[in-house]
């Protein structure tokens, strides 16, 4: 990837979004040793303007962003990097230096937490005991979900439509991850079939 450094002065704008969540975490600054430190390492290295050196992000508060992806623009000056962050990506603590809503993204949020319930599990955590009854037992509970979805929609009230709609949903995360598959492979289908 040949990144036009000459065009911004040695400085191009580095957009950093959750891979998994799509959100724009932050907007950074890179220079070539920047950009070939954060290649070798797989961490994000940026060159701040503040301090006048590199700086890897999380390199004091441990809040790494790990490359996942890279992307270059059209023209050459800007780059686009997917992360998996470690931690909240804000020096205030919050989960992006933007101020955007969160619930469009908890989709994904929510796939994370159930594959790292599957990764972790704990006795207390209910998708563990789902997964310990088997296969069988996450497709039934997405069919009976999927069932009283439509007793809502036809007699209920939109309340306990959206409750029951987020039971399937939850759900059939559960059973994508038991068959592992993920969101992205039914996106993938989807947009396939729009074509």
């Amino acid at each position: 990837m040949n990144i036009d450094f000459e065009k911004t002065d040695g400085l191009v704008p580095v957009i950093i979004q959750d891979i998994q969540t799509l959100e724009v975490l932050m907007l950074g600054y890179m220079n070539q040793e920047a950009w070939t430190k954060t290649q070798q390492e797989g961490k994000v290295t940026f060159y701040s303007r503040s301090k006048s050196r590199l700086w890897t992000k999380g390199e004091e508060s441990g809040n790494f962003l790990y490359v996942k992806e890279t992307h270059i623009d059209c023209d050459k000056d800007t780059i686009l990097i997917k992360v998996t962050p470690v931690g909240p990506t804000c020096h205030t603590g919050s989960r992006s230096c933007f101020k955007t809503n969160f619930n469009q993204n908890f989709i994904f949020e929510l796939e994370k937490i159930i594959g790292d319930r599957y990764d972790h599990p704990t006795e207390e955590s209910y998708v563990n005991k789902l997964r310990q009854k088997g296969l069988n037992k996450i497709a039934q509970k997405v069919g009976e979900e999927g069932v009283e979805t439509v007793i809502a929609a036809l007699n209920e009230t939109d309340v306990d439509f959206v409750n029951e709609s987020s039971d399937l949903i939850f759900h059939l995360l559960v059973l994508l991850r038991e068959k592992g598959k993920t969101l992205a492979d039914i996106g993938t289908n989807l947009e396939s079939r729009h074509r």
